[in-house]
């Protein structure tokens, strides 16, 4: 048992932790990869989670060539990511409100760093009733370098007030344990889409397979 006054507060990545996007997206990029005819896209899209709009657009022209429409083929993805989930609803993960009500009532100070633009953030926050959980958000379009550079983290620990070694991330994807990793923070992981490679394993603080797990630390 770790005593909680060592850790002084959980940033959360969103997609994939907080919501269950990363399966939508997951669909919407066959979806349109098949419009585009594009191979592999499956693999290029597990490259790519937890990077921004701009880098995923700079990985698409190194992988399918300089002339591939990436900001048109992105937009799509988009397009039909929030047509599924207006007619739908954006799904939670598991335990996720659960998590962050017992953390916030355990007056743990809790921050988001997402890749996702903040106009999106915001709204997908809002329609959860999880925006008064946060004391901090970091966006994807707020930072220079998207993960799996540790802006966005860095970022988020000056807003809380803290040193990055003195509190948790808690991620889905390799990129955003990288982040963490490279900001100096404790990362954990509770694998999604992608599960951990013994290499990634030798970032990781702890890997969970759920959120409520996260309590054994508090």
């Amino acid at each position: 048992m770790i005593l909680s006054s060592n850790i002084k507060a959980v940033v959360f990545d969103m997609d994939g932790v907080l919501f269950d996007s990363e399966r939508i997206s997951r669909m919407v990029w066959i979806q349109a990869g098949a419009e585009y005819h594009l191979a592999d896209v499956e693999e290029a899209e597990r490259c790519v989670i937890g990077r921004s709009f701009a880098d995923t657009c700079q990985f698409l022209k190194e992988r399918y060539g300089p002339t591939f429409p990436a900001v048109e083929f992105r937009t799509r993805c988009s397009q039909l990511f929030h047509e599924y989930t207006d007619a739908h609803g954006m799904p939670l993960m598991p335990l996720a409100k659960e998590t962050l009500l017992y953390l916030f009532n355990k007056k743990i100070p809790l921050a988001l760093a997402s890749s996702t633009r903040r106009l999106v953030v915001d709204k997908e926050l809002a329609e959860a009733d999880f925006t008064h959980f946060f004391k901090v958000t970091v966006c994807g379009d707020e930072v220079e370098h998207s993960k799996p550079n540790p802006d966005i983290y860095i970022e988020a620990c000056k807003k809380l007030g803290f040193n990055p070694e003195d509190c948790i991330a808690v991620e889905d994807s390799p990129n955003g344990i990288r982040s963490a990793y490279n900001a100096g923070m404790k990362a954990v992981m509770i694998p999604d889409q992608v599960q951990p490679d013994e290499k990634l394993k030798t970032l990781l603080y702890k890997c969970y397979s759920s959120l409520a797990e996260l309590k054994e630390l508090f």
